[in-house]
């Protein structure tokens, strides 16, 4: 059995990941609060985990893993929505109104995570389906001591639980209270205590419970849905490093005191964020954009996770233009390499290694750089079919080449014909370049400039850089206008 290796955020090391129980291995990672469309930075840890989600399968098989993602959908931005859809007349309730807007995001989310080849969880609870069970552990804490009602509020006593409050962050409460924004009001014994339960007006989505009317803080509801579906104790919990605090701290303060047997998440990992061009991607700099946004624009799924996976989960990663551009070029000819490939291959060693060793995926797309280059040196009829099921299923396990891609449409509606004229491309390529050259050294262009016009005009992409001209079919390649310019 390949042994995986994952750096746990609590122990700040690579470890050697040993699931607790090899027949149920159990995954849980914060999802999102369904009040929008997913922005790029969401879809991050959703790529990074799928990843990990597939080679937990692939290792462990796939009938002994358990994967849950939850949705947050008690929210204030969600109630803000259905409140102003109320007003401008929209007929139901607002709980009515709170819960078909948070049904439409939850279908926007499953259509965008869908297109960037994420893989179903195991389980995607909604926080509304459990508030018995957030009640019932919020009560647990309070009889426990751990835990208080002031004011129509119950909040977790940092105070009760201090020899482990902070071991996630690295940091002291004395720290957290000093750097941190919290709350202050005058019915907290701690700055820094947090909370669990809070009262619900008339205009707000309420439940009953033992303190009145009211919803339940954030972090509760995650510590809930985990025990609920993974037990006491679990193997691995992930989120983006945004939520390592107070997010992960607190959810670890309050599980451990409810269920002082277990041990919560075994294994913490957390992917760092995202950058656009350079910069933090914010809306004041005009580089926010959505997966949807991205989509719209004809970008392909598999394009933008390819990209995510080409920079280490724990560091920070840059979307580029360029980037972007290269992922492409890249998925357009792995997918010319394998329009003939079939279901059943077996990924290779090197790239299942390379996932194994913190999931490192660019240590994997390097490995299938490699594998493509072999194949591409080789005769068309020198390939085995074994060798492109081989690299389909190797490729496969980091989500991309899957049938059910925007590309893979792309590839299936002209495979055969781009296959063909892959000679003939090549050979123009040559041409175009040869042409580029004497071009520098005379000053005249006119050749270049006439040749890339005839072959854009058939339906080809011409790239051309100091190392060479890339030719790339789109979907208006027209095969005869090609064999015409010879």
């Amino acid at each position: 059995m390949t042994p995986i290796r994952l750096t746990n955020s609590m122990t700040r090391k690579k470890e050697l990941f040993e699931p607790l129980d090899r027949q149920n291995v159990r995954m849980y990672l914060c999802g999102p609060t369904v009040y929008d469309r997913a922005h790029l930075g969401n879809a991050r840890p959703v790529v990074v985990f799928d990843v990990l989600f597939r080679l937990l399968r692939h290792v462990y098989g796939a009938d002994h893993v358990t994967y849950v993602r939850n949705f947050t959908d008690v929210d204030d931005r969600i109630n803000a929505t259905a409140l102003a859809r109320k007003e401008a007349g929209a007929e139901g309730t607002l709980e009515e109104l709170i819960h078909a807007r948070s049904d439409e995001t939850i279908r926007w989310y499953h259509e965008d995570m869908g297109a960037l080849g994420a893989l179903p969880p195991t389980h995607e609870p909604r926080a509304t389906e459990y508030i018995p069970q957030m009640v019932a552990m919020i009560a647990d804490l309070i009889d426990k001591d751990h835990a208080y009602e002031a004011e129509g509020h119950v909040l977790f006593a940092v105070d009760s639980w201090r020899e482990g409050y902070g071991k996630l962050s690295g940091r002291s409460v004395e720290d957290m209270i000093a750097g941190a924004r919290v709350e202050v009001a005058p019915y907290k014994r701690n700055p820094m205590d947090f909370v669990l339960w809070k009262p619900s007006d008339a205009e707000l989505p309420g439940w009953e419970s033992p303190w009145g009317r009211g919803r339940p803080g954030w972090h509760i509801e995650c510590s809930a849905m985990a025990h609920e579906l993974l037990g006491e104790s679990f193997d691995i919990h992930g989120g983006g490093s945004d939520l390592m605090f107070p997010h992960h701290e607190n959810e670890i303060a309050q599980s451990c005191c409810a269920y002082p047997h277990g041990s919560f998440a075994k294994v913490w990992l957390h992917n760092e964020m995202l950058m656009v061009e350079g910069r933090k991607m914010s809306k004041s700099l005009g580089n926010f954009f959505t997966v949807r946004d991205l989509l719209d624009q004809g970008v392909p799924g598999e394009v933008i996770r390819f990209v995510l996976l080409g920079t280490h989960y724990r560091k920070p990663m840059d979307w580029t233009e360029k980037k972007r551009e290269e992922a492409e070029a890249t998925l357009r000819k792995w997918r010319e390499l394998t329009a003939s490939a079939q279901a059943g291959g077996t990924p290779n060693p090197r790239v299942v290694s390379a996932l194994a060793d913190d999931l490192n995926t660019w240590g994997a797309i390097s490995v299938l750089h490699e594998i493509a280059g072999a194949i591409e040196r080789k005769q068309r009829s020198d390939v085995s079919q074994a060798e492109m099921d081989d690299f389909a299923a190797s490729a496969q396990l980091l989500g991309v080449l899957e049938d059910n891609s925007t590309m893979g449409a792309w590839v299936s509606d002209g495979a055969v014909e781009r296959l063909a004229a892959q000679p003939l491309l090549d050979a123009f390529a040559t041409r175009l370049f040869q042409l580029r050259l004497a071009a520098i050294e005379s000053k005249d262009f006119t050749a270049v400039d006439s040749l890339k016009a005839a072959l854009t005009d058939a339906g080809i992409e011409v790239r051309i850089s100091k190392e060479g001209v890339e030719l790339l079919p789109s979907t208006d390649f027209d095969p005869a206008k090609l064999e015409a310019l010879k």
